[in-house]
């Protein structure tokens, strides 16, 4: 699904799509989509502090590398990611596949 709000280098953007929220990050103009959900507590992790590819979320510090969703340094934790291409400069959410959420 194309979105019209891509966010630049650096920065984030919001989309609520039926009933979820992703967030999608460009990270060194490569982008990276994830529910917005915490999968510890169910906090926002949109507004979460961001170190490379590293989300940080704001409730309870825990931090998850955007590339795979992973808690960092453990596997015991994921948040769902999604895949993003990028066609023609529109940028794509690849949902339903099924392959990368938990």
């Amino acid at each position: 699904m194309p979105f019209e709000k891509i966010p630049n280098s650096g920065e984030r953007a919001f989309f609520k799509i039926g009933d979820k929220t992703l967030a999608l990050f460009n990270v060194a103009a490569q982008f990276y989509a994830i529910d917005d959900s915490c999968p510890h507590q169910g906090a926002s992790l949109f507004s979460g502090s961001l170190e490379g590819r590293v989300i940080q979320c704001c409730a309870h510090g825990l931090r998850f590398d955007l590339t795979n969703g992973c808690l960092v340094n453990s596997s015991l934790l994921k948040v769902a990611t999604y895949p993003v291409e990028v066609i023609e400069d529109k940028v794509f959410i690849v949902m339903g596949c099924g392959e990368n959420h938990e």
